[in-house]
């Protein structure tokens, strides 16, 4: 902070509220300081990634009952075995599912993390 009480970090003034503020939590540094790690924010970009889709989202509510083969998924959702793959892809780098071959199968599963937002998808019903 300037002499006059100006925060000497923004080209222009700033709000009496929001400079009183600033300098409360260390200025813009401490600001930063504050804030998640770009890696968590990444992190956190790809689960809202994968859950901003309603196949995905039914996947999940799919899953939530049973882990289930991908013949089982493709059934329910009836789209392409290239579009199913693409959404499983976009659901487990989100970690939100794992798949375990099992014979000439593969299973998929929710995660910890997947089980979380499947209970949440499955908390707002049928509408």
């Amino acid at each position: 902070m300037t002499e006059d009480g100006k925060y000497q970090d923004t080209p222009m003034p700033l709000p009496p509220d929001v400079e009183e503020s600033l300098c409360r939590c260390g200025g813009i540094e401490g600001l930063v300081k504050q804030l998640p790690e770009d890696t968590t924010l990444k992190r956190k970009s790809a689960v809202h990634r994968a859950l901003a889709d309603p196949f995905r989202l039914k996947i999940l509510a799919m899953l939530s009952v049973q882990p289930l083969c991908v013949c089982v998924i493709k059934e329910v959702l009836s789209i392409a075995d290239s579009r199913l793959s693409y959404h499983l892809s976009v659901l487990k780098t989100a970690g939100l599912i794992v798949g375990e071959a099992q014979g000439n199968w593969i299973v998929y599963r929710l995660t910890g993390e997947g089980s979380v937002w499947a209970q949440q998808i499955a908390g707002s019903g049928r509408s």
